[in-house]
């Protein structure tokens, strides 16, 4: 049954959010998109780091656009790579989810976090597979790398309801 209600507020928020005009509602405020803006930045800033100086490729880079050297292509972090989308769901499903409040204020943040981590690390992979395989980008950026994130929420779901929040209250038998 848990199972179920978590597709249930998953799909519902989804469908709030692009469908039921959610996000549509929050860039009519100027706080919003400079959030979204700042979050593109946190994740572009690291992935940037990260591929050019662990993985090595040469790159240069504009606002939050990497360009890959020489003549390679680009991978552009924009708000909607920002991962917003997935804290509010992250944060919707938890607070709609049964859990005492008490572990709800830190494993809240610790699942936004994993989700910022997992984030850092999409781009850069997208960053490996657009070098490589430049053929299979689009493919695995939409139908791959995108519902990761949904993988890594469940995950830590699953982690809340088994672990986390606690036994659920048994019943006296009289």
């Amino acid at each position: 049954m848990d199972v179920a209600v978590f597709a249930i507020i998953i799909y519902a928020f989804h469908w709030l959010w692009w469908t039921g005009g959610l996000k549509g509602f929050l860039l009519e405020y100027t706080g919003f998109h400079e959030l979204e803006l700042f979050m593109a930045n946190q994740v572009f800033m690291p992935s940037a780091w990260f591929v050019k100086h662990v993985i090595g490729y040469e790159l240069n880079t504009y606002e939050t656009t990497l360009y890959f050297l020489p003549d390679k292509g680009y991978i552009e972090v924009n708000g909607s790579c920002s991962g917003l989308k997935q804290f509010y769901q992250w944060l919707f499903l938890m607070i709609l989810f049964p859990g005492p409040w008490k572990k709800k204020l830190w494993y809240i943040p610790l699942g936004m976090l994993v989700i910022h981590l997992e984030n850092i690390f999409r781009i850069i992979v997208l960053s490996v597979i657009l070098i490589h395989w430049p053929d299979q980008w689009h493919f695995l950026h939409d139908w791959v790398l995108r519902p990761f994130f949904y993988v890594v929420i469940f995950l830590m779901w699953v982690l809340w309801v088994e672990k986390v929040r606690g036994s659920k209250v048994h019943k006296v038998k009289s």
